[in-house]
């Protein structure tokens, strides 16, 4: 069932108000002499777990802040058209669970920051919640999604020296554990339909 035109239209501004966080913490740091980016992930570190829930929106700079900003804000807004308590269920399991991971696998002594966790779980839900809800629809959104952003979601997971590679590998696992949480009515219908016709 779509969702009523107000909810959508709060998830596309929970979406926009967290592109503006981003920014406007940005400008922060940069007049405060980068010391924002002391609230990021620091592997291991007791004192650091709360940073798992102010790293996604903190960058190291501009450049980096703008190559998050765009398949953040496409990809959010996608996610909206569901509402905006979707885009906030994702958005906290997402980050949960790649913030976990940078936690507890990166190198001793980084620090992770960015919204590019985020980005690569969007991806992975819009790629698999079609399935996991069985909507042909949502299928082939997640078919644009993978056309679209595909070949660099890849790269993202590849070893590379200054990028979160772990980030990115865990922000997509959460993609897809965010994906299987939020199934639909449709989607539990219909797995409950099957099992009952394995059953008999």
């Amino acid at each position: 069932m779509p969702e009523p035109r107000s909810d959508r239209t709060n998830g596309l501004l929970l979406v926009g108000a967290m592109v503006a966080l981003m920014w406007i913490l940005e400008v922060v740091d940069v007049i405060a002499d980068n010391r924002l980016d002391a609230y990021g992930i620091e592997p291991r570190s007791t004192e650091g777990l709360p940073e798992i829930a102010s790293a996604p929106f903190l960058h190291f700079g501009f450049d980096h802040l703008i190559s998050n900003t765009v398949p953040f804000a496409v990809m959010g807004a996608v996610i909206a058209l569901s509402g905006a308590v979707r885009v906030a269920a994702v958005t906290a399991i997402v980050a949960l669970v790649s913030g976990l991971g940078v936690w507890l696998i990166a190198p001793a002594g980084t620090l992770t920051l960015g919204a590019s966790g985020l980005v690569f779980g969007y991806a992975t839900y819009l790629l698999m919640r079609g399935f996991f809800n069985r909507s042909a629809l949502e299928l082939a959104i997640g078919v644009g999604v993978g056309v679209i952003w595909g070949g660099a979601l890849l790269g993202g997971l590849l070893p590379q020296e200054g990028i979160s590679w772990q980030g990115h590998f865990f922000g997509a696992v959460g993609g897809v554990i965010a994906a299987r949480m939020l199934v639909t009515e449709r989607g539990r219908t219909g797995s409950s339909s099957s099992a009952a016709r394995a059953a008999a």
